[in-house]
């Protein structure tokens, strides 16, 4: 993690140690901020322990969050690049996961204003668990398989817990994410892609409910629709789906003549799905719930009332400070 101007916290046995050095490395800062600084890299030094389930938000892929185990103790690296020279063991898992599988709740606790924390609210370490295991967050209330593991007696002091929560860009973007992962479930989903579908000039024929053989939406262009026809495949699961997915889409492609294909996936595709896309990248293309998030947002204006009525989206205009001379 960050904080360069920290040295080594091997040195330090105790959470007003690490704030004698935050307070030499940051003279005269506020003091709040100074003692949150403290408590962040106390818990990271202290707190975190070998088997403790690490979730990362990724700036690399928005969108994403890596799950992970920590598998070492602290350590520093005063050669490494400076937000890198504080650092933990963790074995990652291969695959980031999709912010589609959270409920609305426990994203407003990963957006939380600390780069380190212990989130404890409605049953939050069993949710992140279950999505660890390879699952969607279960939601609260809901009777949860793994018990919230209480913390041992050298991390209770440590731990820091649910974090202010601002209102990011990325915050506002998970709301509206699983607003539709709640709100438009199954075919409704695929009424809503083939709203944005027709906002951006194509002519849609939306299957019925039920078994479709790999066909939720005929699209084309021009008066008849017949032009450039496209072969749309809805998934709405917040879970990654498969390479079958993706064949099943091409086999579809190849028996109704349409040289194109979309498969959007709320939740990605698997990696032996991508390695699947990659031949077929020139004809198929895949919209996860970040490119349908795009997609809806640049069109939302043309969208039918009562779609909007349905997912109520307010347009607001803010200074952008980073871009200020």
């Amino acid at each position: 993690m960050g904080w360069p101007e920290i040295g080594d916290l091997s040195v330090c046995s105790s959470r007003e140690a690490v704030r004698h050095l935050v307070d030499q490395a940051y003279p005269g800062d506020n003091t709040q901020r100074l003692a949150v600084y403290a408590g962040q890299l106390w818990a990271f030094r202290q707190g975190v322990q070998p088997g403790d389930l690490i979730v990362m938000p990724l700036k690399t892929k928005p969108g994403y969050l890596a799950f992970g185990r920590c598998t070492g103790g602290y350590a520093y690296d005063s050669s490494a690049l400076s937000d890198r020279r504080h650092f933990l063991a963790v074995d990652w898992q291969p695959e980031p996961v999709s912010r589609a599988v959270l409920r609305d709740d426990l994203l407003a606790m990963v957006n939380g204003a600390m780069t380190v924390f212990s989130p404890s609210r409605n049953h939050a370490a069993a949710r992140l668990e279950a999505v660890a295991a390879g699952g969607a967050d279960p939601g609260v209330g809901v009777p949860m398989p793994i018990a919230s593991p209480l913390p041992s007696p050298s991390s209770a002091d440590v731990a820091v817990a649910d974090p202010p929560q601002v209102p990011t860009l990325d915050a506002i973007r998970d709301r509206v994410r699983a607003r539709i992962v709640e709100d438009f479930g199954q075919h409704k989903l695929t009424h809503l892609v083939a709203d944005v579908l027709t906002a951006l000039g194509f002519v849609c024929e939306v299957s019925p409910a039920g078994p479709d053989q790999g066909i939720d939406i005929r699209a084309g262009r021009g008066p008849l629709g017949l032009d450039a026809p496209i072969i749309v495949e809805v998934k709405s699961e917040p879970t990654a789906v498969g390479a079958l997915v993706m064949r099943g889409l091409h086999s579809a492609m190849s028996k109704n003549n349409a040289p194109q294909g979309l498969l959007v996936a709320m939740g990605g595709i698997t990696a032996p799905a991508k390695k699947e896309f990659e031949s077929l990248r020139t004809i198929i293309q895949v919209w996860d719930a970040e490119a349908l998030l795009d997609q809806l947002f640049a069109t939302y204006p043309l969208l039918p009332d009562p779609t909007k009525a349905a997912l109520p989206l307010k347009q607001v205009w803010v200074l952008d400070d980073d871009t200020e001379a």
